[in-house]
């Protein structure tokens, strides 16, 4: 497995609350090998080459278009950059798979089409296959010679996935599971060959089963007529008492809800890769749309109005881009010296990732977000030719719409990465009552010194330590029953999640700026922090108004502003600077 240029220092999922990072224990892009360069080069001539002058038909699902274009990916390795040399893949790091998702993003459904094969297609087959199964299975999946879906939903079972209806029962005779039931939403689903479908056994033990097309009973549903990724699979799946070898159990039984969640906290993590891409090249077409029209006798890219949103484009670009890579560097960092021939490899693999589940959930959030905002402004900058089809940002703005739902809601992210923290605590794995016993002791002794070195850096130590004060204040009110108290733990995530995005983009430009280079990168991490801790400041008060009242809440409010003070920037002549390196460029540059 190719390795990242990663610092040795390894850090505890969530310990970014608790403990400074410096800027050499991150990775970022600037950090790529020559290895991750040169599949970012063959995923870039394969788009140029194979997808790019398809689009129009994959948009207009023209039978068989998408998979033939897949399948030529295959034969790059390109749906197969983590699996295993011997079942047809190219072994290479995580972080690779990652810039083969940033390239393939361009178009949203195309890239529906390849993250479902390259993710939850081959992964559960990869991560929890038996060697049997993987060699039956993977190496036509790493080609695509065999496409690859994922069935988990249910008409009545989305975010609830556990609440699942499809049955499994075992024959008299013991060599069978007779699956009967209906799968919802089911990606790659029209097209399928190999299905992974969870069911539970006698009604009750939730299992996943490797399924082919081809057994009888099995039958897709009708393409759905859909908002976006219209060019992408999206159908029911139907089961009707098909016959699935023993054999074909993937997993334990009833350890089905193990590889659901292990793969969704892979599938929020790559969103951001996925963001990044798609954001990259709306941003671009915005670039250069603003140069070419006119109005009132210049260029609209002269106006500041217009410089301001490029600006803002590029700015929650660059921080979701320095977080989603720091979290792949720290994943890689638990991988070091990881290999699939190794023992329980894939086990390493899932506790490496799992480690920094809270961490993907703020990815998964924080990317789908930014790529909303990225697409709606460049929808507002190409004015009334943005709602004509002939231009590619009113498709981007209907495909981004998804990314909210997809790998589990942002409503259910946003509760699940501030569960995950508290958890960590619980089984003291994370030191968070300590750390929020240390901010009360500083807080009581009065106004402190900020450790920062500089205004920047004390911005992000005091967004921190206002997750701290919430989380202290909150699980003082409600103790066990804080997981009840949805807006709360929203909010807590909200300041958490911000707090993580300052870190990542400050560190990054520190990198940067000992290269001497990112010079848009300071102006981006400039404007970015105040925006972040004005976020962290609304969603703080809330959080404390929730929890506590009169003198409390009162003392609470000074303390918050305390933490939330800055010195401003002039943010406009910042994002005036910002957007003339973007024109220059004519195109999203660091």
């Amino acid at each position: 497995m190719a390795s990242s240029t990663l610092s040795p220092t390894k850090h505890q999922g969530g310990s970014f609350l608790l403990e400074p990072t410096t800027s050499d224990e991150i990775f970022t892009p600037e950090d790529f090998t020559d290895e991750h360069r040169a599949i970012a080069r063959t995923t870039e001539e394969f788009w140029t080459k194979e997808v790019a002058p398809n689009v129009e038909g994959i948009q207009h699902q023209e039978p068989g278009l998408a998979v033939s274009i897949l399948r030529k990916s295959g034969q790059l390795g390109l749906p197969a950059v983590v699996i295993p040399e011997k079942f047809g893949g190219m072994e290479m790091d995580l972080t690779s798979a990652m810039i083969v998702a940033e390239g393939i993003s361009k178009d949203g459904s195309y890239s529906a089409w390849h993250g479902a094969q390259a993710g939850i297609g081959a992964l559960p087959l990869l991560l929890f296959g038996t060697e049997d199964q993987k060699q039956r299975y993977l190496p036509k999946v790493s080609t695509a010679e065999m496409v690859a879906a994922y069935c988990l939903s249910e008409p009545q079972a989305g975010s609830d996935a556990l609440a699942a209806k499809t049955r499994a029962d075992l024959t008299p005779d013991g060599k069978h599971y007779i699956l009967n039931g209906q799968k919802m939403w089911i990606t790659n689903g029209g097209a399928a060959d190999l299905y992974t479908i969870f069911a539970k056994v006698g009604g009750e033990k939730f299992t996943a089963f490797l399924v082919e097309r081809k057994f009888p009973g099995v039958q897709p549903g009708a393409e759905e007529k859909k908002m976006g990724i219209k060019g992408s699979s999206t159908t029911a799946v139907y089961l009707d008492n098909v016959k699935v070898p023993v054999e074909n159990v993937l997993g334990e039984i009833g350890r089905g809800h193990i590889i659901a969640f292990n793969i969704l906290n892979l599938g929020r993590l790559k969103l951001g890769p996925f963001a990044v891409g798609g954001a990259k090249e709306v941003l671009r077409a915005s670039i250069k749309y603003a140069k070419e029209r006119k109005a009132f006798g210049k260029s609209i890219a002269e106006f500041g109005m217009i410089q301001h949103k490029l600006a803002e484009m590029a700015i929650r670009l660059f921080a979701t881009e320095s977080c989603s890579y720091r979290v792949v560097g720290l994943i890689q960092g638990e991988l070091e010296g990881f290999s699939w021939s190794q023992p329980d490899a894939a086990k390493t693999m899932l506790k490496a990732v799992e480690e920094y589940a809270a961490e993907c959930s703020f990815i998964k959030v924080f990317a789908s977000e930014m790529l909303d905002y990225v697409v709606d402004e460049g929808v507002q900058i190409h004015g009334g030719y943005g709602y004509h089809q002939d231009y590619p940002v009113e498709r981007a703005y209907r495909d981004s719409r998804i990314n909210r739902i997809f790998e589990g809601t942002n409503e259910i992210n946003r509760l699940l990465a501030t569960g995950m923290l508290l958890k960590r605590a619980q089984r003291g794995q994370l030191g968070l009552v300590e750390a929020v016993k240390k901010l009360q002791a500083e807080i009581l002794g009065g106004p402190s010194l900020s450790t920062a070195a500089d205004e920047d850096s004390k911005l992000v130590e005091n967004a921190k330590k206002v997750a701290l004060l919430t989380l202290g204040v909150a699980y003082q009110k409600h103790m066990a029953a804080l997981e009840d108290q949805q807006e709360v733990l929203a909010g807590i995530t909200d300041i958490s999640m911000n707090a993580f995005a300052m870190e990542s983009a400050l560190l990054r430009t520190q990198k940067l700026a000992k290269q001497h280079k990112g010079e848009n990168a300071q102006d981006m991490t400039a404007v970015f922090l105040r925006e972040a801790m004005e976020i962290v400041e609304s969603s703080a008060r809330t959080v404390l108004a929730a929890c506590s009242d009169g003198d409390a809440l009162r003392m609470n409010l000074a303390v918050l502003k305390r933490f939330t003070k800055f010195e401003p920037v002039d943010a406009i002549a910042t994002r005036r600077r910002i957007a003339a390196r973007l024109l220059s460029a004519d195109r999203y540059s660091v």
